[in-house]
């Protein structure tokens, strides 16, 4: 079965469509029910640590009385992010199918057909329930389109925080080069929403014009007022400027607390805090874990401004264009009216 139109399952959405990362242990039900109270598409990030019945319940609550439940899509009008390489499908998809999320998104998968698995079992669990994957490159997005069919896939590109493939490029080659690959091998109905380094109007109307036909944010919800982040961590990010220089990826920041646990494709664009820094200068790996083990057990909990804190501050390279906390609602509409606006400039060239 071809995949559906993303509109058609998102009836409550609005153009462009403008998606909130699925940001495990900083997306919950505040921001994933603001995104999409605002015309977008909320996520829920799931790790480990995540009650998913207490965040999909409170979800449920707020969107309850709201215009959204009026759609008859029967379901719940956000969506949950699971980082596969951890969770265990036992856990998770029974409560899918008792909540019915809009979209379940599928990331970090220990290997590539892993997917499969994932995706039969919440399709069984919950028919409504869609099936995004997240990659980082054209090869992955052929081998999962064959194996998962999935609705929808997220092209992440590398300029994207937190984690992704360590071996990528930007949405500028990727998107692109992603269209005409999946449009050769017959895969060309399935949408692409695009992640890595957007955050305002210009990106959205920038990959809009490279295929998305939505388009993921993480940094810029790290300045909402609903996301889950320690006050430091926050600042840090508002501090931050010129984001390729501040930011970098790397797998040292997966060894911070230990032995590195995230498959061997991934690594993480964190900014250049001071355990990075000692890294670079030659400090044994054992001695910077000793003293972010210290660090975060006080009360900043390892975060600090000027690029001085022991613990991993995860952001994209779109960090130096955020400056402001707003709520996700002026977010989402902000950059949507800006974003319009830059296209129809465009249109008249």
């Amino acid at each position: 079965m071809a995949p559906q139109p993303l509109k058609s399952y998102l009836p409550w959405s609005k153009s462009p469509l403008i998606i909130n990362a699925p940001m495990a242990g900083f997306a919950g039900h505040r921001l994933a029910t603001a995104v999409s109270l605002a015309g977008g598409l909320g996520f829920i990030g799931g790790e480990p640590t995540t009650d998913f019945r207490a965040e999909f319940t409170a979800a449920s609550e707020i969107l309850s009385s709201s215009s959204l439940q009026s759609h008859s899509t029967n379901t719940l009008p956000i969506g949950v992010g699971l980082l596969a390489f951890v969770l265990k499908i036992e856990d998770v998809v029974p409560l899918i199918g008792e909540f019915k999320p809009a979209i379940a998104w599928l990331f970090a998968a220990k290997q590539l057909d892993d997917y499969a698995t994932w995706a039969k079992a919440i399709r069984e669990a919950s028919p409504e329930t869609k099936v995004w994957v997240q990659v980082g490159s054209v090869a992955a997005a052929m081998h999962v389109a064959k194996t998962v069919a999935p609705d929808a896939l997220c092209m992440q590109g590398a300029d994207a925080g937190g984690h992704g493939f360590e071996s990528g490029c930007s949405i500028i080659s990727l998107l692109p080069e992603a269209t005409d690959t999946l449009a050769r091998g017959g895969f060309g109905e399935i949408p692409l929403v695009a992640a890595g380094g957007i955050v305002d109007g210009r990106g959205v109307a920038a990959a809009l014009t490279l295929g998305a036909e939505g388009v993921v944010m993480g940094t810029r919800f790290l300045a909402s007022e609903e996301v889950m982040v320690h006050p430091k961590y926050q600042a840090a990010v508002l501090e931050a400027r010129d984001g390729g220089q501040v930011t970098k990826r790397s797998k040292l920041f997966d060894c911070l607390r230990g032995p590195n646990v995230w498959p061997e494709a991934y690594d993480g664009r964190s900014l250049l805090v001071q355990s990075y820094q000692d890294h670079a200068s030659g400090v044994n790996l054992l001695e910077i874990q000793k003293l972010h083990k210290e660090a975060i057990t006080g009360e900043d909990k390892g975060f600090a401004t000027g690029l001085k804190g022991r613990a991993s501050i995860w952001a994209g390279t779109g960090c130096g264009m955020v400056n402001q906390v707003e709520s996700a609602n002026n977010i989402v509409e902000n950059v949507r009216k800006e974003s319009v606006a830059i296209l129809g400039k465009v249109s008249m060239l």
